[in-house]
């Protein structure tokens, strides 16, 4: 059995973070430019979208699956509240926890922004 050495580790590390940086600048580059939403953004609206049955999530849960903080998940759904693509409001079977809630006008900016999110993937990929 072979033992990758931690300079081989290392390196790997390095180029899957420039990989990673290459892409996400790409993807808020785009979806900026042509949807008026960030990468982030992006993310959130697709885990609200995919979410079951009711295109609904609580915080905490979203902001596992979309790798944030919970003060950087607080401050994005603000301002995608603030835009109407998102509502908040508070769990009915616990209050101490905040549900999010995709609004007809995510769906539409989601359902624009995805294939060209698809497009930068696809580009990053090669």
């Amino acid at each position: 059995m072979s033992r990758t050495s931690d300079d081989d580790l290392a390196t790997a590390w390095h180029d899957l973070m420039g990989r990673y940086h290459r892409a996400i600048c790409a993807l808020d580059r785009e979806l900026l430019a042509q949807h008026r939403i960030s990468a982030s953004d992006f993310e959130v609206l697709q885990q609200l979208y995919q979410a079951t049955p009711d295109r609904a999530m609580r915080l905490h849960e979203l902001g596992d699956g979309v790798h944030l903080t919970q003060s950087a998940l607080s401050r994005l759904i603000a301002r995608l509240e603030r835009d109407g693509l998102v509502e908040r409001c508070m769990c009915p079977d616990d209050r101490r926890s905040v549900i999010a809630t995709i609004t007809s006008d995510g769906i539409a900016r989601y359902r624009k922004a995805r294939p060209t999110q698809r497009a930068v993937l696809r580009q990053q990929a090669v």
